[in-house]
């Protein structure tokens, strides 16, 4: 460790590449050549060949897999070109950081802080998108209701504690009702001081939450908190997330318009209300349109009131509308809206039945400078002393807060322009010059000013169109500002104001430039100048401004320095104007004066005359761009021989000073009946002189020529195009001085046909391979492109019809402000109103209001603690209601029963039958026992989905009727006690019966008497003690319950504690009745009485053809000994006793003796015998070896007979 800790770290060498030699050369020459993978193939064929076909096989197939299960099935586009806010529901357990996590939100999309999160809270979060956040409580009901409007679900989850069940209960809802987007997100991580730990708990927790959601579901860590909000870093990344995420439709939400309510208005007459308290009120509500389409005088239901019908709908201006389409990447401060009516936005609280407006201090102080310029209009009226007329003349016009005021002689006036051009960007930008005296912070409103992140860049299109304004406008900015003030001083730190709207500020022939457009109040003119600031210094290198938001959300992390300092800019600007707000009060102070009257006899002249001028010009609205022929070559500027550099403004400068005769002037006026007047504008028409690319005759030509001969498929007619079919023209012609004329052309032209011929041909092989070559066109796409069809087919419908008319067509259509005028609302529902809560207003189909039978499969959830049980009252969320009813539970047999269950199956799907409002099938809906406050255990009962909606199902359940044997013939019985009448045996003639020992019978016929009993056959003879029973199904109704949820209209405070129908449990153990139970069905102790059987009796002949074994025996059996022959017993004398014993003793002594003895005679027996066998081996042994050896002896002697027997008798013999 010593040698170690002396030693000091060596850094490993850093890699240097080659700058010079044949590897670096070769490396230059490959950069420059750019070697693609065909020069590789060319170079080294066998490398890119097929080195196994079976892995080239799985390898395609497995990347087929892998595109396929990207694939969804497209459906048709249906969002509006005005999408309605999405819906964002920041969910999770109590004290768990959502309100804060609202809070940081808005503040990052809108940079206002926000107290209290009341009802919806709407805001602008970029140029095509807004957000709808909504705080859902730790109440079923409202996790219900929002769950069925939610397009994304922030779930908040305290890292600290872990999972809590209302986080697992709100993904079972909405499971159920149709899956939105769900993101988690982690609080309170900076509770965990040990870091292995918590990395540990983070990995946990997103695994857990990947297995409810999907896996790869986005989980964000909120680390920490600084000064009571999260950071600010975590919290843009995830508003980043939100702007930029997609969205599928889901079923229930397209196919029904609904409204998340963020006002309320109570119409009712306030004489009505002061007389009768409780009667119905008349009730508006507004919010923006979701779903689909919503036609007037429809019905709709709000999820805890009730059914209504709608009195009226009506379409408002968006309070909250997206900016208008401009070419640049972020939105200014005035864009970034936000509309929380029921929060108290913006000095306008909703009560339930008033409004309250907060006014500024100004109202009592009119010194206070920072006045809005409609409160000083106000004011000034409410003071005025003098008439209007007498004012007239004196009046002047201002029209920057704290310059010079002017005469209607001097309207030139404003910031200079000086164009700039940025390397970077390759192009001109505007900056705009001030002079001292102009005040940097026009608008009192701090919240407005915060420009400072705003990147107004608009794309090199949008300028060359905007460039003949300018021209005009610097010119009338500069002038004004040489004539208001002779010191001038460049501001640059300060926000440049904007430039004034200038109406028709695209003429080409006004010498003078035109005066700023009316705007609603002088509000508008100044807080306009504000508006559209440039910041030359925070803009990209690199970029062209045509950036969306979302690409430069996607970008990477190299963007977030760059944001980075753009906020440090945008607070130094902030700081800046500030500063300059001290001064500019005192200026303001001074030029003080009621400056809207001034010059008002002048002003309406000029805006006569304007309003004259700001005709529609014609001929650009039909024709396009205005544009005289200028053949100016010095326009383009090369560089290097290669590119051309356009500079939009030199290039239509020129072009700007012409006169446009279309306009009305009323100094120059135009004599129409003067030739030359009427040719100035003849080629503005069809039939006059066109350049060769707009002539409609000679685009017509080009067609035919393009596209030659065809054939219509419909009628079969063949049309010959013009150069194809020139000869045949020709004969047909009857003119002859066209003949003549056409052929001299003919033979003049006959090459450049022919190279049009080739030309055609050319044209017509790209347009084929185009269409037919395109090699990865699969069904997929062609799908797709169906359905892209099909939404630009339905976009193009109404599109140029203005929207009254078009709401009387297709109804109001999503994304529109809507307002909802419904009567006959219970009061408890205006009275008890609490923001909290969210009001739905659903839109039903046409059958929806309707209650009926609906046919359900219904599952008992895994996690609820019990079974439950049949006609118990059971709280559903069907469709967008949710009611109370008594559901029954049945199962299907195999022969097609529906027989009815007690209990629902504890894995296992049941069916359930309710009566309930009629929702289409393949509805999801979930069950809970009660939605009164929370209880311990998970909530969410049952799940499941609408099969039927008609009472085709039977359901039937089991009865046994019980009879009893009172005549017994053979296999024939009569039994009683089942039936009652002659009828009811007349109605089961043919049923089977059973007995309880398994003998199966069946009903014949009614007997006179007793009533109801009958003969029936079995199939053996039954006995006197035989139970009969009849297994028959006796159909079941469904109790007709339908008790809607009302819980907006309980009290504030006691919304979560709704409380309906009890189960018969719950009320007996409320009322203390215990129950008694039948004693039948009680158990007791089984007594059984001995049976006694008749003697068996054997015929005489089968006894005779029995073995004797089996014959029975005659054998009496043993009495009772007489009396007399018994023996009396003896009783001894004490002596005989003694002598009894000692005799018993002796012999016992003997009989020990004996037995031992015997046990040593028998072992000593034993040994003998041992022995006894041994000798007797022995001696079987001996014999054999005797025996053996005489037989040896005897076969020798045996061989010797026979050899000498085979040579024959001696010779001697």
């Amino acid at each position: 460790d010593d040698f170690m800790e002396r030693t000091p770290f060596k850094e490993q060498k850093r890699h240097q590449q080659k700058h010079s030699g044949p590897k670096a050369e070769r490396k230059k020459l490959k950069k420059q050549e750019g070697s693609t993978e065909e020069d590789g193939r060319k170079r080294n064929p066998k490398a890119f060949s097929v080195q196994s076909a079976v892995r080239m096989a799985k390898t395609f197939h497995r990347s087929q897999d892998i595109k396929t299960k990207k694939h969804h099935i497209p459906h048709v586009d249906r969002t509006p070109l005005e999408p309605p806010p999405i819906v964002i529901v920041v969910v999770g357990p109590p004290k768990v950081g959502k309100s804060t996590l609202i809070r940081c939100l808005i503040k990052n999309f809108t940079r206002q802080k926000l107290g209290d999160i009341c009802g919806p809270v709407t805001i602008v979060s970029g140029k095509k998108r807004r957000l709808t956040f909504m705080e859902c409580n730790n109440d079923i009901n409202t996790m219900i209701d929002l769950a069925k409007v939610a397009d994304l679900v922030l779930m908040l989850i305290d890292a600290s504690f872990g999972f809590e069940m209302e986080t697992f209960e709100f993904l079972n809802i909405c499971q159920v009702h149709g899956f939105p987007r769900i993101m988690g997100v982690l609080t309170h991580l900076d509770s965990f001081k040990n870091n292995k730990t918590l990395r540990k708990t983070k990995k946990n927790l997103k695994h857990r939450f990947w297995t409810e959601v999907y896996q790869g579901a986005k989980l964000f860590y909120l680390s920490g908190m600084v000064y009571g909000e999260y950071q600010i870093q975590e919290v843009k990344n995830l508003g980043r997330f939100i702007s930029v995420m997609k969205f599928r439709p889901l079923v229930w939400q397209t196919s029904h318009p609904y409204v998340l309510v963020d006002r309320m208005e109570d119409l009712t007459d306030p004489e009505r209300v002061r007389t009768d308290p409780k009667c119905d009120r008349t009730v508006s509500l507004y919010g923006y349109l979701r779903g689909t389409h919503l036609k007037n005088k429809g019905q709709v239901h709000i999820p805890g009131v009730g059914d209504f019908q709608v009195a009226d709908v009506n379409f408002l201006p968006d309070p909250c509308a997206l900016p208008e389409a401009q070419k640049k990447r972020a939105l200014n401060e005035k864009e970034r809206l936000l509309y929380a009516p029921m929060a108290g936005v913006g000095g306008v609280v909703y009560d339930k039945d008033a409004v309250y407006i907060d006014l500024p201090a100004s109202h009592v102080n009119q010194q206070q400078e920072e006045v809005r310029p409609t409160t000083e209009l106000v004011q000034s009226l409410i003071d005025t002393h003098a008439t209007l007329d007498a004012k007239m003349a004196a009046s002047k016009v201002s029209l920057f807060s704290g310059s010079a005021t002017l005469d209607s002689t001097d309207v030139e006036e404003g910031p200079r322009e000086e164009c700039v051009w940025d390397p970077n960007t390759q192009r001109k930008r505007r900056k705009v010059v001030f002079t001292e005296k102009e005040e940097e912070d026009v608008s009192g409103s701090s919240d407005d000013d915060e420009d400072g992140d705003v990147d107004s860049e608009d794309g090199d299109q949008e300028e060359q169109e905007e460039d003949e304004d300018e021209d005009n406008l610097s010119t009338f900015l500069k002038d004004a500002r040489a004539e208001s003030d002779e010191t001038e001083k460049t501001v640059t730190d300060a926000p440049p104001a904007k430039k004034q709207k200038v109406e028709g500020g695209k003429k080409r022939g006004e010498e003078s430039a035109e005066v700023p457009a009316f705007a609603d109040s002088e509000d508008d003119l100044e807080m306009s100048e504000e508006e559209s600031e440039e910041e030359g210094e925070n803009v990209r290198a690199g970029d062209s401004g045509h950036c969306s938001e979302e690409d430069e959300e996607e970008s990477g992390d190299d963007d977030d320095g760059e944001e980075e300092e753009d906020d440090k800019e945008e607070s130094e600007d902030e700081s800046m104007e500030e500063d300059d707000a001290a001064g500019a009060t005192m200026k303001k102070q001074t030029a003080r004066g009621l400056r809207w009257k001034e010059g008002l006899q002048q002003k309406a002249s000029e805006a006569f005359l304007r309003q004259q001028k700001a005709a529609p010009n014609l001929r650009k609205l039909v024709y396009g761009s205005v544009v005289e022929a200028d053949d100016s070559d010095d326009e383009e500027q090369e560089l290097g021989g290669l590119f051309r550099v356009s500079r939009p403004q030199n290039s239509k400068k020129s072009q700007a000073n012409g006169v446009d005769s279309s306009r009305f002037d009323p100094d120059a006026s135009h004599n129409w009946d003067l030739e030359e007047m009427l040719n100035s504008i003849r080629d503005c028409f069809v039939t006059g002189k066109w350049e060769e690319d707009q002539d409609a005759a000679t685009l017509l030509k080009e067609d035919e020529e393009l596209y030659g001969d065809f054939e219509d498929l419909e009628t079969g007619k063949v049309h010959k195009g013009q150069t194809g079919e020139q000869d045949q023209a020709e004969n047909d012609e009857d003119d002859a001085d066209d003949d003549d004329n056409e052929s001299l052309v003919k033979v003049d032209d006959d090459e450049v046909q022919k190279k049009k011929r080739l030309e055609k041909k050319q044209r017509l092989k790209e347009r084929f391979n185009a269409e037919y070559d395109d090699e990865d066109a699969t069904y997929f796409d062609d799908l797709k492109e169906e359905m892209q069809k099909q939404a630009e087919l339905n976009r193009a419908e109404f599109a140029d019809v203005d929207d009254e008319t078009r709401v009387q067509y297709e109804g109001f259509r999503p994304g529109m402000y809507v307002r909802l005028e419904i009567s006959s609302l219970p009061c408890e529902f205006v009275t008890n109103f609490d923001p909290h809560y969210p009001i739905i207003l659903g839109g039903l189909g046409a059958s929806e209001g309707n209650v009926g039978y609906l046919q359900m499969r219904l599952k008992k959830h895994r996690w609820y603690h019990r079974i439950l049980k049949t006609r118990d009252p059971l709280i559903l969320s069907l469709g967008w209601r949710r009611f109370q009813t008594i559901p029954l539970y049945h199962i299907e047999d195999h022969n097609g029963r529906h027989r009815l269950l007690k209990y629902t199956p504890q894995h296992m799907h049941c069916g359930a039958s309710i009566w309930g409002p009629v929702t289409p099938q393949g509805t999801g809906f979930l069950a809970v026992q009660s939605v009164a406050g929370t209880k311990a255990n998970f909530r969410i009962a049952a799940t499941g989905v609408i099969l039927d909606l008609d009472k085709s199902v039977t359901i039937v359940k089991k009865l046994k009727l019980i009879g009893y044997p009172y005549k017994i013939f053979k296999n024939t019985s009569f039994i009683k006690g089942m039936f009652n009448t002659v009828l009811e045996v007349a109605k089961f003639e043919g049923a089977s019966v059973r007995t309880v020992s398994g003998v199966r019978g069946q009903i014949k016929k009614a007997l006179s008497t007793p009533p109801g009993a009958y003969r029936a056959t079995f199939e053996d003879r039954l006995l006197m003690s035989d139970v009969v029973f009849l297994r028959s199904w006796y159909p079941v109704s469904v109790p007709q319950l339908y008790n809607p949820v009302t819980s907006l209209l309980l009290p504030a405070g006691q919304k979560d504690s709704w409380a309906g129908m009890r189960t018969l449990g719950q009320l007996k153990h409320d009322l203390g009745i215990r129950n008694k139970p039948n004693t039948d069905s009680l158990y007791k102790p089984v007594v059984r009485a001995p049976r006694h059987f008749n003697r068996l009796h054997i015929p005489k002949e089968l006894q005779k053809a029995l073995p004797f074994k089996s014959k029975p025996k005659q054998q009496q059996p043993k009495g009772k000994t007489p009396r007399d022959l018994q023996r009396p017993s003896v009783i001894r004398e004490p002596h005989e006793k003694k002598v009894a014993a000692l005799l018993l003793a002796l012999s016992t002594v003997h009989n020990h003796k004996r037995k031992k003895a015997h046990t040593a005679q028998h072992a000593k027996h034993k040994e003998f015998l041992q022995q006894k066998e041994k000798l007797e081996e022995a001696k079987l042994k001996r014999q054999k070896e005797a025996r053996k050896k005489l037989y040896r002896i005897q076969g020798q002697v045996d061989q010797k007979k026979s050899r000498s027997s085979l040579k024959g008798a001696p010779q001697d013999d």
